[in-house]
């Protein structure tokens, strides 16, 4: 991650606060952590010099033209492009109401078109780039009463697909790939009952949830040179839940 200028969205807490540290430990150039709430990233701008926290709404495509064009003036590239931001609004299909699903779908699945419509070009055009987005094994494999997010998330990782083959058809070495957690210990995983959580660590064959850490640390890979054969696939972080 060395010199790299890195975005990452929902960057503030849990899994993107985690992200955020790893590429600022790993001596990126520059790490804009954009999330509605800076206060976690505020904290770790305190900690490192290449943090950055942009107040930003990835719904608002007006918003995040003009942050891009600012990176873009002031760097002249973007590296990496880790789309993050997401939330949750569970409900069995017959109790879901539409306010529930529009939200879900707007920040999860086009929040994440927004902020890959606003770098992608950019990366092309400096041929390089590596863009991540956080996925789930919910988009894979579905789950009780998330309709609408493993709607977001199976929908991001069919993106990414066509993004892989798109951003790299002219020659462009600019690589889209997913990771999809299991259940990891965030702030959005408190929600979950504990007699829920319980029996998902009985299921898991490594007997734990999955940490924050765990996650950046598959992020950082995709994001790096080593990945750089890697595009348009889907990384399950899972502890083998889903097998």
């Amino acid at each position: 991650m060395q010199n790299k200028i890195c975005i990452v969205t929902g960057g503030s807490r849990g899994i993107g606060e985690a992200i955020v540290t790893k590429f600022a430990t790993q001596q990126a150039e520059a790490v804009f952590a954009v999330d509605m709430n800076i206060d976690g990233a505020k904290a770790l701008e305190q900690r490192f010099t290449n943090v950055h926290p942009i107040q930003l709404n990835v719904t608002d495509a007006g918003a995040i033209n003009d942050f891009i064009a600012t990176v873009k003036q002031r760097y002249g590239r973007v590296d990496v492009l880790v789309n993050n931001a997401g939330i949750t609004r569970d409900n069995l299909i017959q109790n879901m109401s539409e306010e529930e699903w529009d939200l879900v779908l707007d920040v999860n699945l086009k929040g994440v078109f927004f902020m890959t419509r606003a770098v992608a070009p950019l990366m092309m055009e400096n041929d390089a780039g590596s863009i991540i987005t956080i996925a789930s094994i919910v988009g894979t494999d579905g789950n009780v009463g998330q309709s609408n997010y493993a709607a977001t998330k199976g929908g991001v990782i069919s993106m990414t697909k066509g993004w892989a083959k798109e951003f790299a058809r002219k020659g462009a070495k600019v690589r889209a790939n997913c990771v999809a957690p299991g259940f990891v210990e965030t702030p959005m995983a408190k929600e979950v009952p504990e007699k829920i959580l319980d029996a998902i660590v009985s299921k898991t064959p490594l007997k734990r949830l999955g940490q924050p850490e765990d996650i950046a640390n598959g992020v950082a890979f995709l994001a790096g040179d080593e990945s750089n054969f890697i595009t348009g696939q889907t990384l399950k972080i899972d502890g083998g839940l889903v097998l």
